[in-house]
């Protein structure tokens, strides 16, 4: 959802970056979605602390960051350009759609309900649906069984480095959207755009046909501790 329905990245590093003032943290916001977007924020925060930190407060904290992003973002809330052509284009073409996302159900209905957006998704799979978000394969797998399926004639739309990475472990080959980091950090999608406007479900089945096989996940990426999370 954030980085492909929405642009809204620079709202919620400006949320995140409140709430390490707050909290007396050191940490630059946008640094660190550009390697973390697409985590649960509790996992995010996790990364941030050198110690443990319980749950419960780390509940409390992602609770107040959400709070901030809402009030930031209330009245900029708009779909990245051309999604809601496409999206109606690839029902008409026979898509089955599902919406991926690590957040919780209100934060959904935040978006896609404000701007009428749910008429597209057959499926809608967040937080409370998977016991393990991004960068693990859980959100895109059950989004793909609850659509009835195959993982290999799936693609995911995304535009974080760990959603690239989800998409491969659930054995999805994946477009992504440069909203949120240069084309550069990604490690091997079919086509990355920086919205929707030239993209038309033909394209898709076509990049389907030059694509045939999913990358492995990259090394580099899952290997890394906070990838575990």
């Amino acid at each position: 959802m954030d980085g492909v329905l929405i642009d809204n990245t620079r709202y919620q590093a400006k949320a995140f970056q409140l709430l390490f003032r707050e909290l007396g943290l050191q940490t630059n916001a946008l640094n660190l979605l550009k390697r973390l977007n697409g985590m649960p924020a509790t996992n995010i925060l996790k990364t941030v602390y050198r110690n443990p930190v319980p749950e419960k407060e780390l509940k409390t904290y992602a609770d107040r960051r959400e709070f901030l992003y809402r009030v930031l973002y209330w009245n900029k809330r708009q779909e990245v350009a051309g999604l809601s052509n496409f999206l109606q284009a690839a029902r008409a073409a026979g898509f089955k759609i599902a919406l991926g996302t690590g957040s919780a159900p209100e934060t959904i209905g935040y978006i896609i309900d404000h701007l009428n957006l749910r008429r597209f998704f057959d499926v809608v799979v967040g937080k409370a649906d998977v016991d393990r978000g991004k960068p693990h394969a859980d959100t895109f797998s059950e989004a793909a069984k609850q659509l009835g399926i195959p993982p290999d004639r799936c693609v995911v739309f995304e535009d974080a480095v760990l959603g690239e990475q989800a998409a491969y472990k659930a054995k999805m080959r994946c477009i992504c959207l440069s909203t949120s980091i240069s084309s550069s950090k990604f490690q091997t999608p079919m086509h990355v755009m920086k919205d929707f406007t030239q993209l038309t479900p033909a394209r898709v089945l076509e990049l389907l046909e030059q694509n045939p096989y999913t990358p492995k996940p990259g090394k580099h990426i899952s290997e890394r501790d906070y990838a575990k999370l």
